[in-house]
């Protein structure tokens, strides 16, 4: 995962000191658990779709990429609902809610392939990659500064996340994988669009880190896009 000075930041000052390590047992994936009908409804359409595709052989760099996504999106939904407790910004509760679905549809993934689940059994805030654990810290102790702070932290988790997908799509070629990170890409750049309205409203311009300028540009002059999840 790369960094950028953007997150060079004191580390461990994570709200609620939620700091170290992520601690959980390496059980595997069980059936995700929406958060209401209409994410339940949602999950069930896209399980739907994967029964629709057989399994493929499963490489490790593959296995690898699930395990990673699922604590990409739970960081996501972690930091969001912690920055709506503190700003109480709908923005950051509506986006959360949606982070919840794409953790829901990875963990589909892991049941499918029967991979262990690193979110099964970590609190908000706790990860098992240590990357992803700093990567919370310095993001969360970013995010407590100001509202500005706090919507430039929800726009650089959703320009590293579409850079992650897109890095482990290239890297796939089972149906399934491609299809549920596609799905989550254009969720992502919805988050996208979302925030940076929300920082213009603020009279600030976010400048891209990880994904090109020209990527960027296309996805806040196009339209929000609909899909499965």
């Amino acid at each position: 995962m790369q960094r950028r000075t953007f997150l060079n930041t004191t580390l461990g000052a994570a709200v609620l000191a939620l700091t170290g390590c992520g601690g959980g047992d390496s059980t595997v994936a069980a059936a995700p658990a929406s958060t209401d009908a209409t994410s339940a409804t949602a999950i069930a359409a896209l399980s739907t779709q994967l029964d629709a595709l057989p399994p493929s052989d499963l490489s490790a760099t593959e296995a690898s990429a699930l395990v990673f996504m699922r604590e990409e999106e739970k960081l996501a939904r972690d930091v969001y609902q912690l920055l709506y407790t503190q700003w109480g910004q709908k923005v950051f509760s509506n986006i959360a809610a949606s982070e919840q679905q794409h953790m829901d549809a990875v963990a589909l993934l892991l049941t499918r392939y029967n991979l262990p689940d690193p979110a099964a059994a970590t609190a908000p805030g706790v990860f098992q990659d240590p990357h992803v654990q700093e990567l919370f810290n310095a993001l969360m102790t970013q995010g407590q500064t100001s509202l500005i702070a706090a919507l430039t932290v929800g726009a650089t988790i959703e320009d590293l996340d579409i850079q992650d997908l897109q890095t482990r799509i290239a890297a796939t070629d089972n149906a399934d994988i491609a299809l549920v990170f596609n799905e989550l890409m254009k969720g992502s750049r919805n988050h996208m669009r979302a925030f940076i309205s929300q920082l213009t409203k603020q009279g600030v311009t976010y400048t891209p880190q990880y994904i090109t300028q020209a990527e960027f540009d296309a996805i806040i002059n196009s339209p929000t896009e609909t899909g499965a999840i």
